[in-house]
């Protein structure tokens, strides 16, 4: 067993440094100013990292609302994967699994006085929730799995 972990590490050392080129790259792009990074006016705490699945994002996700909701106006803006519709949707009571994906639904349950919005494009998402009537009060925003 610990034979083949040697074997795959090896295997991947030469696809570590292709994506260490990629992030260079890109962050050269950056620097540039060929890729352009936004501000906004309200506050965006990001949380991810470089895994993909259950490595505790959503419920790191809930604990910063479980912190923030009493004293700002929080929405949570995720990607909804897993979900049928596409482009941006606010959360409602009446929303479903299929229109914003499980993990938003879940988060939407949990806090009902959060604004919880989907959009595979972030920057879109976020200024939704900045400009529309209904969210433009939001305070700060938390995105899932970014």
């Amino acid at each position: 067993m610990e034979g083949d972990l040697i074997r795959i590490n090896k295997w991947l050392l030469p696809l570590s440094w292709l994506y260490g080129l990629g992030v260079s790259i890109r962050n050269t792009l950056f620097d540039m100013g060929i890729l352009k990074s936004k501000n906004y006016q309200v506050p965006v705490i990001c949380v991810g990292n470089l895994t993909v699945g259950g490595t505790g994002k959503t419920p790191h996700t809930e604990y910063l609302v479980q912190l923030l909701r009493r004293r700002y106006k929080v929405a949570i803006l995720s990607r909804g994967y897993k979900r049928k519709k596409k482009g941006y949707i606010l959360a409602t009571d009446k929303s479903t699994v299929e229109d914003i994906g499980d993990e938003p639904w879940q988060m939407k349950q949990k806090f009902d006085n959060v604004y919880v919005a989907v959009d595979k494009n972030r920057r879109r998402g976020i200024e939704r929730l900045c400009t529309d009537p209904e969210t433009r009060d939001v305070e700060v925003i938390l995105l899932d799995d970014a």
